[in-house]
C-alpha cells in the first residue's frame, strides 16, 4: 500500500469556479503523470475496450460530437476531441445537470502528464456538507485505476469480497477525503468547515456497512475502483515429515 499512498500523494490538486452551460459551477482539478508514454495514455483514455477494463463497461464514440453511456447511470457527449492533446465531455450524472470534463495530455520528463478538470453544479448544502472531495475522491480513484492499469497491476487484498468495508479501500478514501480537505483549507476554508466535509466525505465513499452512497458518481468511482482490489496469493503449506 506504500506505493498506493504515494500515488494518491503525487497529484496537485486545486479548486475554482467556472460557468458553464448548467450555470455556475465548482470545479475541482487535478494533475498527475504517469509513467507511459503519451500514445500509451491516450489509447487508455479513449480506446473502448481499455476504458472498460480499467474503469466502468462503456459503449459509444470517442469524436467530437460522438456519445458515450458507461455501466449504470453515466452517460454523455465528446464536445471537443484533439487527438494526442486533450478532449472536452459533456457528462450526465444519473438525473443531475450536465457538467463537464476537460482532460489535457502533455509530456513531462519521462512522463505523461494529465491535468484534468470536472465542472458542476451543485447544490450548496451538499457543498457545505462534502466540499470538493464529493467529486474529488472519485477522480482520486479513477486516475488510481489507470495507473494500475497502465502498469498491469493491482492492489492485493485479504478478503476482495469485503470491498467498499476492506481497509485498503477505506484507508485511501480517508487519505484523498483528507487530501481534497487540505485543498479547501487552502482555498480559504475554515478548519471546522474542512473537519466536517472530511469526515463526511470518507463515510460517503467508505460507509459502515449499514449505509451505501446514494449519489451516483460515488457509486459509479467507488464500483470501478473495486475491481482493481483481487486476493491475496493462497500460501501451499507443505507438510514436514
Amino acid at each position: 500500500m506504500a506505493d498506493i499512498a504515494e500515488q494518491l500523494a503525487s497529484v496537485h490538486r486545486d479548486i475554482g469556479h467556472r460557468r458553464i452551460p448548467a450555470g455556475d459551477g465548482h470545479s475541482v482539478r487535478l494533475r498527475r503523470g504517469y509513467q507511459a508514454s503519451l500514445e500509451e495514455v491516450w489509447a487508455a483514455l479513449t480506446d473502448v475496450d481499455q476504458i472498460s477494463r480499467w474503469f466502468l463497461p462503456v459503449t459509444g464514440e470517442v469524436h467530437r460530437g460522438g456519445a458515450f453511456a458507461f455501466e449504470g447511470n453515466l452517460r454523455g457527449t465528446v464536445l471537443r476531441c484533439e487527438p494526442m492533446r486533450l478532449f472536452t465531455l459533456a457528462m450526465v450524472i444519473g438525473d443531475s445537470p450536465a457538467s463537464e470534463v476537460d482532460v489535457r495530455l502533455s509530456d513531462g520528463t519521462g512522463e505523461t502528464i494529465i491535468e484534468l478538470e470536472h465542472t458542476a453544479t451543485v447544490d450548496q448544502r451538499f457543498w457545505a456538507e462534502f466540499g470538493p472531495g464529493a467529486t474529488g475522491v472519485g477522480w482520486d480513484l479513477a486516475l488510481l485505476g489507470l495507473h494500475l492499469h497502465l502498469r498491469n497491476e493491482a492492489i492485493v487484498t485479504a478478503n476482495p469480497k469485503a470491498g467498499q468495508h476492506s481497509p485498503e479501500f477505506t484507508s485511501l478514501t480517508v487519505f484523498s477525503s483528507q487530501a481534497w480537505g487540505a485543498t479547501l483549507l487552502a482555498a480559504g476554508a475554515s478548519a471546522a468547515e474542512v473537519a466536517t466535509v472530511v469526515e463526511h466525505t470518507a463515510a460517503l465513499y467508505a460507509p459502515p456497512a449499514t449505509m451505501f452512497a446514494t449519489r451516483n458518481w460515488m457509486r459509479a468511482s467507488r464500483a470501478a475502483f473495486l475491481r482493481h482490489l483481487v486476493p491475496a496469493p493462497e500460501v501451499e503449506s507443505s507438510d514436514g515429515d
